[in-house]
């Protein structure tokens, strides 16, 4: 029998972008007929597709598409609150008439080829979570389709950018801290995370402010409970501990208790702990957790409202548009010295229901880690109610007092 000939493999995208000497997101944006890129652009990436033999008529076909009104999404799938902040934007979205696409940032798939898979969805727009791409990337980025940046100060004029006044928000734990009596308050920062310098400035302005400037001491940290956990590692090889830590955000405050609990710091009795972003994990009954909120819901809305606008040609300057937060008071945070103690809501909770809490934590917190490590309880003595109590991130914490401009609870 005679063997046919194989077929050759078609012409790619990659192909058509080395051809006109551009980037495949450009090629793909020409192709799927999405503004942000020049006639004289549109005409290069066009013949050069042609020459290449990329499927003359499919070109055509793709340029009288319609719209398709998607809006491409990446987040980090280990952050709780770039969850919380995804399902916000898809309902924003729904409401406006679009599309979400989501695409998971994680160890294997990075934000690059997160964003590479949007454009194959055709997204007429981005919206990027905490994005740590470099400023270079993110400024090409933004000449070849309509970007928005969620949580993330750039210095170029052309990308819609929707943040939360970092500055203000760190600001607000050390004002809350400092008006409970301590003085000694270390922040455990953010490491190299785009937005981890405008929180460290607004600690080291709300330190010197108060008088405090001599009390100044920043941890290098980081985003995760392995990077808060090693923080604290640090702190406790010294031969005092502060009194009060202020942490990057939720996921490393956890890791800091947790930390301490292992070695037998009572929080707060012994350490007041914060955190930043107000995730629904720091809403736990048992972990109980002082934090900032950045509002969510209007940090969606209005990301949303960023890309539509600029789809639709009601804006023609770059937007960045920024939100107050609001310190949500819980029970990680108490005068320096308090006994110890659970929470009046854990008591109200009880205990077997706050263990429950914890439980769920427990799954998300080794959902987010490479080797699937436990989240370790102290020893302890008996917990109310002769039950086995939530470890030290629950133990001894007492509620703090809430103060004006400033939420008490969840």
């Amino acid at each position: 029998m005679t063997e046919l000939p194989s077929r050759p493999k078609p012409p790619t995208i990659r192909e058509v972008a080395r051809a006109a000497g551009v980037s495949t997101a450009l090629v793909s944006i020409v192709l799927r007929g999405a503004p942000g890129a020049s006639e004289q652009t549109r005409a290069r990436v066009l013949a050069a597709a042609e020459q290449v033999g990329y499927r003359a008529n499919r070109t055509a076909s793709l340029m009288k598409l319609r719209r398709t009104k998607h809006l491409g999404i990446t987040f980090n799938v280990r952050n709780a609150f770039q969850a919380e902040l995804a399902e916000n934007i898809q309902a924003a979205a729904a409401q406006s008439g679009y599309e979400i696409v989501p695409s998971l940032v994680t160890a294997t798939h990075d934000e690059n080829r997160a964003i590479e898979t949007l454009l194959g969805f055709r997204c007429e727009s981005v919206i990027l979570l905490g994005s740590q791409l470099p400023a270079a990337r993110l400024a090409d980025l933004a000449r070849e389709l309509p970007l928005v940046l969620v949580g993330r100060r750039v210095n170029f004029g052309h990308v819609d950018v929707v943040r939360s006044a970092d500055h203000r928000g760190q600001a607000l734990v050390v004002d809350h801290l400092a008006s409970l009596g301590h003085r000694d308050i270390v922040h455990v920062d953010g490491g190299h995370q785009p937005i981890s310098a405008q929180r460290r400035q607004g600690y080291r302005a709300a330190m010197r402010r108060l008088g405090l400037g001599d009390h100044v001491r920043v941890v290098t940290g980081g985003d995760s409970e392995r990077d808060g956990h090693r923080a604290a590692a640090d702190l406790l090889r010294h031969e005092r501990l502060p009194t009060a830590v202020c942490a990057y955000n939720d996921h490393c405050a956890l890791g800091v208790i947790d930390a301490l609990g292992q070695a037998g710091v009572r929080v707060p009795g012994d350490c007041s702990v914060t955190g930043y972003d107000n995730s629904l994990v720091a809403q736990l009954t048992a972990i109980d957790l002082t934090s900032v909120s950045q509002e969510a819901a209007v940090l969606a809305r209005s990301a949303v409202r960023a890309a539509v606008d600029r789809l639709e040609g009601h804006v023609a300057a770059a937007t960045d548009t920024v939100l107050q937060p609001r310190l949500v008071v819980r029970g990680t945070s108490s005068p320096p010295g308090s006994l110890p103690g659970w929470s009046a809501r854990v008591l109200q909770h009880g205990a077997q229901g706050a263990a429950t809490d914890f439980a769920q934590y427990r799954i998300i917190f080794r959902m987010g880690q490479e080797h699937d490590r436990q989240v370790q309880r102290p020893a302890s003595g008996p917990h109310p109610q002769g039950a086995a109590g939530p470890a030290a991130c629950a133990a001894g914490r007492l509620v703090g007092r809430p103060e004006a401009g400033v939420a008490a609870g969840r």
